[in-house]
């Protein structure tokens, strides 16, 4: 049996990779880094006019009708272009309001995320890792409380956010109790936030685990994500090995240098099928897709990391330049390791799932 991707989801990948080639070329992620924010409304809305944004919505509300597989593909592109642009976030709001929302919820969020009415973020930090002083509660209809490290809440219209319980809301980032800070991180070329509710109106979503599958998809998602950019930075280390001399033959004639770019390739290559195959379990609901997922986003960790750091040493002293530009990649890979839980809490949780831990 061949497991590949099929002739459409190839195609869609190039086509989003041919867009962002265009959109957002190093010198537009190095605006937009250098800037004040850590998403371009204009490449995110040139996404979404490819269809990016309506993967994961069904047909019915004028979606795509498409699986996490798809939505993986285009989070890699992302990596790949460490593209500053939205996607994450809404892919995993979808999920949050399929899994928790009543079919009324379902019919008016879906519909207007598929139109492209409403924007959502998400704040599902605590969920994953309590952190001293921060979670919200909700009483009344109302949130009180304080989220850290908000996903692509600038400029979204809403905000789907994790109760300490476990519980979802969405909430409009509008509200004036709602105040948003924007939080300073080593990847500049996304969006991170601190939320603070002060009785702030929300609807809640009465179905129980969509918190769980949110956290599931945006791991696997943060896992593509870490698989493009990663590639790039390998193919990176290659191009320059074959172009850079010392004493007066290129580097990549050089047998350390060949080991360097070879183990790369080595590690990274197979970690490509793990991503699929955890987004095919997730799709076909499988019952091992949690710790597939759980795996993927703690070896692509670990093998991010090891690329990002082999890379830049292939490049000698350009490597830490601006001019290359290798370290936005290198700090996208180093967030991902981070976000929604490090490797070693990554596989706890596969471990618990197999009933070890």
């Amino acid at each position: 049996m061949e497991f590949a991707l099929s002739d459409d989801q190839k195609m869609f990948q190039a086509s989003v990779s041919g867009y962002l080639e265009t959109a957002s070329p190093l010198d537009r992620v190095r605006e937009v880094a250098d800037g004040d924010r850590g998403v371009a409304e204009d490449i995110s809305c040139g996404l979404s006019e490819l269809g990016a944004g309506q993967i994961l919505v069904p047909e019915a509300y004028e979606g795509l009708g498409l699986g996490l597989l798809d939505a993986a593909l285009v989070q890699e592109a992302l990596g790949a272009a460490a593209a500053p642009a939205t996607h994450l976030a809404s892919a995993m709001a979808v999920i949050g309001i399929e899994a928790a929302g009543s079919d009324v919820h379902q019919a008016e969020w879906l519909a207007r995320i598929g139109s492209g009415e409403a924007r959502i973020g998400v704040a599902i930090g605590e969920h994953v890792g309590a952190r001293e002083g921060a979670g919200v509660t909700a009483a009344d209809g109302k949130l009180t409380g304080k989220s850290l490290f908000a996903l692509e809440t600038a400029g979204a219209s809403h905000v789907l956010v994790c109760d300490r319980y476990g519980g979802l809301h969405i909430a409009s980032m509008g509200d004036a109790g709602l105040v948003r800070t924007e939080l300073e991180t080593i990847d500049r070329t996304r969006d991170y936030a601190e939320l603070v509710f002060d009785g702030v109106a929300a609807t809640m979503l009465t179905g129980q685990g969509g918190a769980d599958r949110m956290v599931l998809v945006g791991r696997l998602l943060l896992a593509a994500d870490t698989l493009g950019a990663a590639q790039v930075m390998l193919d990176k280390a290659v191009a320059y090995a074959l172009e850079r001399k010392q004493f007066g033959r290129v580097i990549g004639s050089f047998q350390a240098v060949k080991h360097m770019c070879a183990e790369m390739a080595a590690q990274l290559e197979p970690a490509r099928a793990l991503v699929w195959h955890a987004a095919h379990a997730f799709d076909e609901d499988m019952d091992e897709a949690g710790v597939m997922i759980c795996l993927a986003k703690a070896h692509l960790a670990e093998v991010g990391t090891f690329v990002a750091r082999t890379s830049t040493e292939v490049h000698g002293g350009m490597g830490f330049t601006d001019l290359v530009g290798l370290h936005y990649w290198f700090k996208r890979i180093g967030a991902n390791r981070q976000l929604l839980g490090g490797p070693e809490q990554n596989r706890e949780d596969a471990a618990r799932r197999q009933g070890w831990a």
